[in-house]
């Protein structure tokens, strides 16, 4: 609610006591979460990449044989399209099109696990707008 609410440094506060609490072997959904919002909270383009790939490694580390015997494996299925996007999103504001690209392409080959539900169409829509920025700057294809 803080975030949401904009009190940015209130919830970067507050998420760094939980991450502190879960630890770097807490579980892996929990940091993956937990990493995802904390990116949103940083001012500086590359902390927020920093917990975007925190966020990222968190959920790979439930991939395979993992994920499936997983309790929250669909949960963890239904991040990457999201995660590969705000991936994106930071290269792109660090100028680093070439990874910005591979990330968005990510987003786009896993955007098949979302529902077609709000969730899932915001997430598809903010996929889209991200490739229109990437077309703007040049960075394509």
């Amino acid at each position: 609610m803080l975030l949401h609410g904009g009190d940015r440094e209130e919830a970067r506060n507050r998420f760094g006591a939980l991450w502190a609490e879960i630890g770097e072997d807490g579980d892996a959904l929990h940091r993956c979460t937990l990493a995802h919002y904390m990116a949103d909270t940083q001012d500086d383009p590359g902390d927020e990449l920093a917990w975007d790939l925190r966020a990222l490694a968190a959920a790979e580390g439930l991939t395979g044989t993992a994920v499936a015997e997983h309790r929250d494996a669909s949960a963890v299925r239904s991040f990457f399209p999201s995660l590969h996007l705000n991936l994106a999103a930071d290269y792109l504001k660090l100028q680093r099109f070439g990874a910005a690209r591979l990330h968005l392409d990510r987003a786009w080959d896993t955007v098949g696990v979302l529902g077609d539900d709000g969730y899932g169409g915001g997430v598809r829509a903010a996929i889209g707008r991200l490739e229109q920025r990437m077309r703007e700057h040049g960075a394509g294809e």
